[in-house]
């Protein structure tokens, strides 16, 4: 599980002492900063979507091995998570702290439906949904927000 467990919790940021999905969540801005800078959003999209079926994968193991349900040390759905979000926000410092921000918040909160996936769904499938979940509603407000300014 060695490799699973460094890929799950993003390098090391889901070890951070404190709250590891903010960890996750803030380790994964610069990768999305640079695949948005080099191959734009077109990339960052498939590279969530990669990035989604890899952590599927590895979070399944860590889960097996680990006999956990979700542990917080897995990370790779906040990155997952925090990358699509990202996909709605302006590609700016302003742009991504909102985006962080954003997708955050409806982690932590998990309104309907996100909650009861979390709790319904198993594995390493289970622990990626509810993230993915949480970066359609950052994003909903982040598209909302741009065509009120008309960004």
């Amino acid at each position: 599980m060695r490799a699973a467990a460094i890929f799950v919790t993003w390098f090391g940021a889901g070890w951070l002492p404190g709250a590891p999905g903010t960890w996750g969540s803030l380790a994964a801005l610069p990768f999305a900063w640079i695949i948005l800078a080099y191959g734009g959003p077109g990339l960052l999209a498939f590279a969530a979507a990669a990035l989604f079926v890899l952590g599927v994968w590895a979070s399944d193991i860590a889960v097996r091995e680990t006999q956990t349900i979700d542990p917080g040390w897995i990370v790779i759905d906040e990155v997952v998570g925090q990358w699509l979000t990202l996909l709605a926000a302006p590609f700016s410092l302003v742009g991504f702290a909102a985006g962080f921000v954003l997708f955050r918040l409806f982690d932590i909160w998990k309104p309907f439906p996100i909650r009861l996936v979390e709790r319904r769904l198993e594995g390493g499938f289970g622990v990626m949904a509810d993230d993915v979940l949480a970066a359609i509603y950052a994003a909903a407000i982040l598209i909302l927000g741009r065509m009120s300014l008309g960004l």
